[in-house]
């Protein structure tokens, strides 16, 4: 199953994790039993005082976490294996999932303006727009709120991540705009990306071969809300739930490819 961890497994994380706390000069101490700990909670959503007493002081692994969220030491963890990939060169998916907030999400200091929280047709939630390679490996993500729509994060999407430019960029049709097919070719980047069936002028040849391959993106958002922390959104700061959704996103890849 997707959230067993092997010895071998835990031997990468532990090794990458060290790395991306140096990056942010945050030292490592008993790294093995925090990971684990996390690991557990973002698979179960737990409250963090219902953390089994095998992993420790349970308000001690809260305010590390809470410590390397506000760090960035997480993404800089998922930035650290994504630019490993093999295939991110070739071609890139792109999507996006909408994820229910809990009530409990509501309510951050300051405001919810600027905490990846809106108002969609699922109620009040967050998306996640998800970047993947070709093997369909997360390789870097940015929230928003649940009512922002697609076409307009595109240009952020090719943006974010490691440095690596695609040949293509295959998205679905929410992603359908002149706009974004320009972005692209900007970049140098060739986009599949399907015309809606009211567009006009729907040029006669599409690759739909290749298109079909873009079930790997929708497969690996199936694989990120097998944890149950980031398929319901239960805290209330984007810098938190981030966290989780680079840490998630960070086991998928250690779990498919990344072997010593």
């Amino acid at each position: 199953m997707l959230t067993k961890m092997t010895e071998e497994d835990w031997d990468i994380v532990l090794q990458v994790f060290d790395a991306a706390q140096s990056e942010r000069g945050e030292p490592g101490h008993d790294d093995r039993r925090f990971l684990e700990a996390l690991h557990y909670f973002t698979v179960h959503s737990i409250t963090w005082r219902a953390l089994p007493v095998e992993f420790g002081n349970w308000n001690s692994i809260w305010k590390r976490f809470w410590r390397l969220s506000r760090s960035g030491v997480f993404e800089a963890f998922l930035q650290l294996l994504a630019e490993t990939s093999k295939t991110a060169h070739v071609v890139q998916f792109f999507d996006s999932t909408v994820v229910r907030a809990h009530v409990s999400a509501a309510g951050a200091k300051g405001g919810q303006e600027n905490q990846a929280l809106g108002r969609s047709r699922g109620g009040f939630s967050s998306k996640i727009h998800l970047k993947t390679d070709f093997d369909g490996l997360p390789i870097a993500f940015h929230l928003t709120g649940g009512e922002v729509s697609d076409t307009t994060q595109l240009e952020i999407s090719l943006d974010i991540g490691p440095d690596i430019a695609p040949r293509a960029a295959i998205t679905d049709k929410g992603y359908d705009s002149a706009t974004n097919r320009a972005a692209c070719r900007r970049r140098g980047i060739i986009p599949v990306i399907p015309h809606r069936e009211n567009a006009r002028n729907r040029p006669s040849f599409f690759p739909r071969l290749l298109y079909k391959t873009r079930a790997r993106v929708e497969q690996t958002i199936g694989k990120l809300k097998r944890f149950k922390r980031i398929a319901m959104r239960c805290d209330k700061t984007q810098d938190s739930y981030g966290a989780f959704v680079a840490f998630a996103c960070t086991l998928v890849l250690v779990k498919s490819v990344h072997r010593a």
